[in-house]
């Protein structure tokens, strides 16, 4: 229905209608969804968004934009299936240089049986760890980043960039091992490419009687030789990498065909072995072969890895488990394309786990096939053992070798960099800003960075030392996965919903927990040491790190946490050893402050006095005046701008804003059902009203102020009111002198607790406590006086007791010289102010026909009374000013309001009261003891 001309037009339908012109394209047919037009959410999601396009909300901290597509679709690059979208990648990384160059190597080692074991125990962890990867990649979509993304949103973003840049450091680690391996692979084939001289190694086999059979010459390629082939080949493949994503696409999948072709032919010269002209040592597939090779046989060999007796590298199953670790891992490959896969949730599972169990199939079968061909002499000391068996002859075997090799480590060193600028995409911490890559370019500088790691891996040239480096930062990535899925699976939250879920927390936590079993046990140096970098990067992530809500599973379990605690807690009262401050603070009712300050800041300040070093919430409330419907937007904006001053002044609380039409009915509000349990504000701290006597403020403070403490005493809140805020020290401030206690009425310890919050602030740690109790005559005194000290003693303070008779109260005392105004004269003052307000309002009652009235309440005026309660105050402020005028700050007891008197009268009570005194809080405390004398 159009509005006619006259009429005027919500102006939520405008919005609706405007944004997106969502309620425009609604058929004739729809025309019952019209109503809905008028909905704010319209202007988010669309009226065709709930049907089609799903309108996503960005992931924080990123800032993307969400568009609703209305019309013709986007053109998208085509999408890849599960075979050469996941299974094929993770198949490509899992298969390089370890099964070519050291895996005959680790079956004669090891022998055939440990070799089983090595291989089974890595492959199960890598399949625990499919696991948690497919049950958290297929509870929801994915973006770039791969388990750095994972882990992150799992575990959040201190635990994700930490592990994520240990993850990126084992790629580009990776990068140089493949580089290495390939180079050394080149030398082996065409020795006279060297520079430099071979190394040549002797290795005499003993027979069991101790006698030398016979003498074996080895010759390996010159570490220089491996160190310089092996930069000019880096250099090469960055420059590859430089060029683009659209040259690594064509160039990575001609590196597939060659390594299956080879490992079929490695497969076919064992079944056909021994060819004419092998080494004695190849027998073929032989029964007592398997049989000799059965056991383990560990050597010490040389840096090369060749046997030797004198060698300085001694070898058990510890450190083979580090030395094959590598041909496991890989299982990244297929999560980190997710933005390219038709099918996020199934490929990733289905391709992932498909190529786990695949090549674990084929390493257990290898383990035998090899095992039994040949001899453990040739197994440790036939480098390339794959490539003299390999049909129809050893050149495919080479070229298969360079070729796989040099494709992982194009992809090492193409995905290490674009996981560095993931997590600089972030914008979590702001020193990785330099590897930024904006959307559709190339991360060149994190490409950079990433060469010159790989670079610094190639020169040290020994591939043994390289490859525990990497299995404890892909073993470190592997348990971050598995813990994650553990954390989702306990916790078990209602978003937690993955398709692919066959298995239970236990399992994920039995995969981290092998993980870093298989950590220990390859190094506990490289263990501690991985461990130690990302607890440092945690940490200084935490430091300096931005904030960024990812809805972490942390975050999910500190509120079950919380939950549990409450419900333990229940809500009966808290222990006096238990008891903790909840500071209820009251930011603006009295007085102007500027616009931008939400709070006074010295209010802020004296709310961090509330806590023992730094323990315990504060609440921080501001009531804004007028109708809930009209000020909803206002109360957003000043939360807002309260929450960022709570936390630019570190006051480790939460803000909230209520919208009432009085204050009075505001903190009603608030005192009946603000908190959950025995988490609710236990004490109230506002600001004293110097302001009250203005003509515009004189018949709305004091009611307002009288009710918020009956409203304090009926709820059972104690009650602190600041007085002289504009004085009090600030974080940089130090004051001396003593902290003065009146303490008048049993308030539960409160005051006393209150003196020694204040003493454990830097702005008091100077000062000491002086304690003034009332007496009534002089042999009660020393009664009272032994009394407070035993009480003071049993609760392990230290303070000095000071009894106060009435009688010296009632003594004329002369006017402190510091006192800027006259305690009597201030008192006649307020006598005359008390009459002219009681006679006019006496008048207008008569006048009106009705008895006296205040906020809808009848008071009695008792002048009498009155009389008695402002001279009360005279006498107490008068001994105050007397002893403690030179005091840091003053504590004194609130008297409550009296009942049907006026709310002006109260006030010009609390005048009297506080009158000279620089710095005083006004303390009342509530039923329930907050310090106990027990243990």
């Amino acid at each position: 229905m159009k509005p006619s001309a006259n009429q005027s037009v919500d102006p939520r339908t405008q919005m609706a209608s405007s944004n997106g012109h969502a309620v425009s394209n609604v058929s004739q047919s729809d025309s019952k969804l019209e109503l809905f037009g008028f909905d704010s959410l319209v202007n988010i999601l669309g009226l065709k968004s709930m049907a089609g396009e799903q309108a996503q909300a960005p992931s924080s901290p990123r800032d993307e934009d969400v568009e609703i597509a209305i019309g013709f679709p986007k053109e998208t690059e085509p999408k890849q299936g599960t075979l050469m979208g996941v299974f094929i990648p993770c198949l490509q990384n899992i298969l390089g240089i370890i099964y070519y160059i050291r895996f005959t190597w680790i079956v004669g080692m090891g022998g055939i049986w440990q070799s089983l074991v090595l291989v089974a125990f890595c492959g199960a962890c890598t399949f625990l760890t499919g696991l948690s990867l497919s049950a958290i990649a297929t509870n929801g979509a994915m973006k770039g980043g791969g388990p750095y993304y994972l882990i992150g949103r799992a575990l959040g973003p201190e635990v994700g960039i930490s592990i994520g840049l240990c993850f990126f450091l084992g790629n580009a680690v990776a990068g140089a091992m493949y580089v290495l391996g390939a180079v050394e692979t080149f030398l082996d084939a065409i020795p006279s490419a060297g520079f430099f001289q071979e190394t040549v190694t002797v290795v005499n086999n003993t027979l069991g009687n101790g006698t030398t059979k016979s003498a074996t010459t080895i010759s390996t390629p010159s570490l220089h030789d491996l160190q310089i082939y092996g930069v000019i080949v880096t250099i090469l493949l960055c420059f590859i990498v430089f060029g683009g994503v659209k040259i690594i696409n064509k160039v990575a999948p001609a590196f597939l065909v060659p390594v299956l072709f080879s490992i079929l032919c490695i497969y076919i010269g064992v079944s056909i072995a021994p060819e004419p002209g092998a080494p004695k040592g190849i027998t073929g597939l032989s029964i007592v072969t398997l049989a000799e090779n059965w056991s383990s046989e560990y050597q010490p060999t040389n840096n090369a890895g060749v046997p030797d007796p004198n060698g300085s590298i001694y070898w058990d199953f510890n450190a083979l488990l580090g030395l094959f670790f590598p041909a496991v891992t890989g299982i990244m490959a297929g999560s980190n394309r997710s933005a390219s896969l038709k099918d996020t949730q199934r490929s990733i599972p289905i391709g992932t786990l498909s190529a786990t169990l695949s090549t674990t199939l084929m390493y257990l079968l290898s383990v035998f096939l090899f095992g039994a061909l040949a001899t453990r002499e040739e197994l440790l000391t036939d480098r390339l053992l794959a490539a003299t068996i390999a049909w129809p002859g050893p050149a495919v075997i080479y070229i298969g070798i360079i070729l796989s090799t040099l494709g992982a480590a194009l992809q090492s060193l193409t995905g290490a960099p674009r996981l560095l600028a993931a997590i600089a995409n972030d914008d979590i911490l702001p020193i990785l800003n330099c590897f930024k890559a904006y959307e559709g370019s190339e991360p060149h500088v994190a490409t950079l960075f990433t060469s010159f790691i790989c670079i610094a891996c190639v020169v040290i040239g020994n591939l043994d030392l390289i490859t525990p480096t990497i299995t404890m930062f892909f073993l470190l990535c592997y348990a971050g996965v598995n813990l994650s899925c553990f954390l989702l699976d306990l916790l078990d939250a209602p978003s937690w919903r993955p398709r692919w879920k066959i298995h239970h927390w236990v399992l994920s936590l039995i995969g981290a927990s092998q993980c870093i079993v298989i950590m220990f046990m390859i190094s506990w140096t490289f263990t501690v040491v991985s461990l130690a970098l990302a607890s440092l990067i945690y940490y200084y992530v935490s430091l300096k790190g931005k904030a960024g809500d990812w809805g972490d599973g942390f975050k999910s379990a500190y509120f079950q946490l919380a939950l549990r605690s409450l419900r333990s807690l229940g809500a009966n009262n808290v222990h006096p050893k238990n008891w903790y401050p909840i500071p209820l603070i009251f930011c603006r009712p009295w007085g102007k402050l500027p616009e931008n300050v939400p709070c006074h800041p010295k209010l802020a300040d004296f709310a961090k006095c509330m806590k023992k070093k730094g323990r315990g919430m504060s609440i921080f409330v501001s009531i804004i005046d007028g109708d809930y419907h009209e000020s909803a937007e206002e109360a957003n904006t000043a939360y807002r701008q309260l929450s960022a001053y709570i936390d630019y002044k570190h006051c480790e609380g939460v803000a909230e804003i209520i919208v009432a039409r009085s204050i009075s009915d505001g903190f009603r509000s608030i005192v009946q059902i603000m908190g959950l349990g025995n988490l609710k504000p236990n004490i109230v701290v506002m600001r004293y009203p110097e302001i009250w006597r203005r003509e515009n403020l004189i018949t709305q403070i004091p009611s307002s102020f009288i009710s918020i403490i009956n409203d304090c005493i009926i709820a059972n809140k104690a009650i602190v009111i600041v007085k002289g805020l504009d004085e009090w020290p600030n974080e940089y401030q130090r004051l001396y002198g003593t902290i003065d206690l009146y303490w008048i009425v049993r308030d539960g310890g409160l005051m006393l607790l209150l003196s020694q919050l204040l003493l454990a602030r830097n702005g008091f740690e100077s000062c000491k406590i002086q304690v003034f109790c009332i007496a009534e005559e002089g042999t009660e005194a020393e009664e009272l006086k032994a009394d407070v000290k035993k009480y003071l003693y049993d609760l392990r303070m230290q303070a000095e007791v000071i009894v106060v008779t009435m009688k010296s109260m009632e003594a004329h005392s002369e006017i402190s010289p510091n006192a800027k105004k006259d305690p009597q004269e201030e008192y006649t003052s307020a006598q005359d102010r008390i009459r002219a307000y009681l006679s006019q309002t006496k008048e207008t009652a008569q006048r009106e026909g009705r008895p006296l009235m205040e906020d809808g309440r009848q008071v009695v005026v008792n002048e009498e009374k009155v009389e008695k309660f402002l001279y009360t105050m005279l006498k107490l402020n008068t001994t105050i000013v007397k002893y403690s005028m030179m005091a840091a700050v003053v504590l004194v007891s609130l008297p409550p309001p009296p009942l049907n008197h006026p709310a002006y009268c109260y006030m010009e009570y609390m005048d009297m009261l506080v009158v000279n005194v620089p710095r005083i809080l006004i303390v009342r405390g509530y039923k329930r003891d907050v310090v106990t004398l027990f243990t």
